[in-house]
C-alpha cells in the first residue's frame, strides 16, 4: 500500500456480489490506487448491521484514512458506517446512483410482500428515517448516471427524469456533498464505465469532479 495514497475499498449495491465493482476497481488500479471489493449480504441484515461489519474490515486495514466508493445501495451502507463509527480515519467518498434521498423504484417494489423482501432490510432501514443525517464535515462527491435503462423502470415506469434506469438524479442529491456530476450511464452500466471511473479518481484526487471532461 502507497503510504501517499490511501487505500480505496468499493461496496457493491443490492442484490450484487463484490465481483461486479471489479472493472471499477481495476480502473482505479490503472489512475495509482490500491483498491479492493468488499461483498456483504444485501437483503437480510439491516443497515445498521452492515454499517458496523464494514467498520470493523475498516479497522483491520491499519490506522491510515481510507478511500471509499459505493455503488447504490452501497453507498448508504457507507453512510450509516459513517454515523455508527465516527473516530474512523476515513479519506474522501464517492457515492455511485446512490439513492440517498429516497427510491421511487424501491418504494413501488415495497409495496408488494414479494417485492418489499427482495429490497430488503438496509434500504428499508434507511428510508425510514425522516432525513438523511448531516455528511457536510466529510468529503463526498457523487455521480449519478441519465441513461434511463433498466430493471427499475418496469416497477416504476413513472420515474422522474433525468434517471438511470434505478434512480432518479434528484434521489442522489445528498445534502452537504462537496461536488455532484451527471453522466450518460445507466444504474447498472456505470458499474463498467471508465468515465465513471475517470471522475472517481479526480475526486479521490482533489476533492472535486472535472467537470470540463
Amino acid at each position: 500500500m502507497s503510504a501517499a495514497m490511501p487505500r480505496v475499498i468499493l461496496v457493491h449495491g443490492l442484490w450484487m456480489h463484490g465481483v461486479v465493482m471489479e472493472w471499477q476497481r481495476h480502473y482505479l488500479a490503472q489512475e495509482g490506487y490500491d483498491a479492493c471489493c468488499y461483498s456483504y449480504s444485501t437483503v437480510a441484515p439491516t443497515l445498521t448491521d452492515n454499517a458496523l461489519a464494514l467498520a470493523a474490515y475498516a479497522r483491520e486495514q491499519g490506522d491510515a484514512p481510507l478511500h471509499w466508493v459505493g455503488h447504490s445501495l452501497g453507498g448508504l451502507v457507507i453512510l450509516r458506517m459513517l454515523e455508527c463509527a465516527p473516530d474512523l480515519p476515513v479519506g474522501r467518498i464517492v457515492l455511485l446512483g446512490t439513492p440517498s434521498c429516497g427510491s421511487g423504484a424501491a418504494r413501488a417494489l415495497s409495496q408488494h410482500q414479494l417485492g418489499g423482501m427482495a429490497v430488503g432490510r438496509s434500504l428499508a432501514e434507511w428510508y425510514a428515517r425522516e432525513a438523511p443525517g448531516d455528511f457536510s464535515a466529510r468529503e463526498i462527491g457523487v455521480i449519478a448516471g441519465s441513461n434511463a435503462f433498466g430493471l427499475g423502470l418496469l416497477v416504476a415506469p413513472d420515474l422522474p427524469e433525468p434517471n438511470d434506469g434505478a434512480v432518479a438524479v434528484d434521489e442522489t442529491r445528498l445534502a452537504g456533498a462537496r461536488d455532484h456530476i451527471v453522466l450518460p450511464v445507466s444504474h447498472s452500466g456505470m458499474l463498467f464505465a471508465h468515465s465513471v471511473a475517470v471522475q472517481t479518481a479526480a475526486f479521490l484526487r482533489g476533492g472535486r469532479f472535472d467537470h470540463a471532461a
